[in-house]
């Protein structure tokens, strides 16, 4: 009772109810809320628990809250509140499951079977308890959500690190092209960049793309800060593959820039981000040591690689299907006598390109390697953080993905990765990206992308 008292004299109005998805996607997520109070139902531990072994990061996730929670109880008892991190109005504990009877009661209603239920019963009893702070649940589980709803719960998905209007991010590419007269263009030809002035335009990020068109003709030029000027972008092509329309060319030309450390390319199948992605590293494999494919791993069923036999690159080999796929198609643009085909072959024979499982990065330091992460947008945030903290010099890493086409739970496109990433760094000098939006994989393949 004293607790509860104290509780009610403090400032913050509202309670925070966190969800388990919510801590494995952020084991920070209760500082984001020192100014409130935050109530971790008793059923939450015990599910952290469970995910405390392995090497995911999810895993990791629940090492850090659970050695978080015992270093700010620092000998306290857990079940009172106490300050989150010396806060002067948020306070944390954790609720034990109640069995009193109360006016609702979810697990009457949705039956007792599942940790879920318990956890919309922590928030039937805070509210109860505390009539006069609003009681919030917050989960990246849409069902719980619906539930809590269903109970006349307030509940919200967590929004650090969302994308508030996804519909607005940035694309790398300037969204009409640029009027520019006959003489700039010429100019523009002739010295390989020209004046924003000349352009008409102010304050473009670093590295984007930008269309210019004159009556003689038009150019792709991108922004350069180092001279702050726009500079032609020339025609490329990487082992035998070439841009099929401005998109392309935008994206091949950053895989290329040496200037250039960090590559996002977001767009729908079919787009080509694999395919240039890998002949961009092909083209350039003399400046790294070591050409590394990865991708996510999201099995079905819920098993793990762990069920497939076979040493970790026969686990892998499955979810690689589609880098492969794309690297032989590189292949067979020439014949098996060729030197570019023995290449490739003996590439892959030495492991100069090799399979990156992304559950093992943590703790390596990746020097020399172009790095190529596939569909990026079914990591999370913390994911994509730790991939690129882990690069030492002279590496440059690559994410693509499709922003709208997310299979892991608990994600979406305000919410991944990949958003995250293109979003916090748009307008940095080591950056550029691309938004692949014309299929050319075939016109049967446009049909399922722009109809169905």
């Amino acid at each position: 009772m004293v607790a509860k008292k104290k509780l009610e004299h403090e400032d913050a109005k509202k309670i925070y109810v966190l969800d388990t998805s919510v801590l494995l996607y952020d084991s920070n997520a209760i500082k984001n809320f020192e100014e409130n109070n935050v109530a971790i139902p008793i059923q939450v531990l015990e599910e952290m628990d469970n995910f405390k072994k392995g090497n995911d990061t999810k895993n990791f996730e629940a090492r850090q809250f659970i050695r978080y929670i015992d270093d700010i109880s620092d000998g306290q008892l857990i079940n009172d509140w106490i300050p989150i991190n010396g806060s002067k109005t948020g306070r944390f504990k954790v609720v034990l499951h109640d069995q009193h009877p109360r006016e609702k009661d979810a697990e009457k209603t949705l039956g007792s079977a599942k940790y879920d239920h318990k956890i919309l019963n922590c928030a039937l009893s805070l509210h109860e308890e505390y009539p006069n702070k609003s009681v919030i649940l917050v989960s990246k589980d849409i069902c719980l959500r619906l539930k809590a709803k269903a109970l006349n719960i307030i509940a919200q998905d967590y929004e650090t690190g969302k994308i508030k209007n996804i519909n607005e991010l940035y694309t790398g590419f300037g969204e009409e092209p640029l009027e520019v007269s006959d003489i700039n263009l010429k100019k523009l030809h002739q010295q390989g960049f020209i004046s924003l002035t000349d352009v008409g335009i102010d304050k473009p990020k670093a590295n984007q793309y930008f269309q210019l068109q004159a009556k003689k003709g038009d150019a792709i030029a991108y922004y350069e800060p180092d001279i702050s000027a726009l500079r032609l972008v020339e025609e490329n092509t990487a082992f035998g593959i070439s841009a099929l329309n401005a998109e392309q060319e935008c994206a091949l030309h950053a895989l290329l820039n040496p200037r250039v450390k960090l590559v996002t390319i977001q767009g729908v199948a079919g787009t080509g981000k694999t395919l240039l992605a890998l002949a961009a590293a092909l083209e350039q494999r003399r400046e790294f040591r070591q050409i590394f494919v990865s991708r996510p791993i999201v099995p079905l069923g819920n098993n793990d690689i762990g069920f497939l036999p076979g040493d970790i690159k026969d686990k892998m080999d499955p979810y690689m299907q589609s880098l492969w796929d794309n690297l032989n198609y590189i292949k067979d643009q020439y014949r098996k006598t060729d030197k570019n085909y023995r290449l490739i072959e003996e590439m892959m024979k030495t492991e100069k390109i090799a399979i990156a499982p992304l559950a093992y990065i943590r703790g390596r330091s990746l020097v020399k390697i172009f790095f190529i992460v596939d569909e990026a947008q079914n990591l999370t945030p913390h994911e994509v953080k730790t991939i690129i903290s882990r690069a030492g010099d002279h590496t440059k890493i690559v994410f693509m993905g499709d922003i709208h086409q997310i299979d892991t739970p608990y994600l979406d496109s305000q919410s991944n990765g990949l958003s995250y990433l293109i979003d916090r760094v748009k307008d940095n000098p080591l950056f550029a990206h691309i938004t692949l939006e014309k299929g050319e994989r075939s016109l049967l393949a446009n049909i399922a992308n722009e109809h169905l």
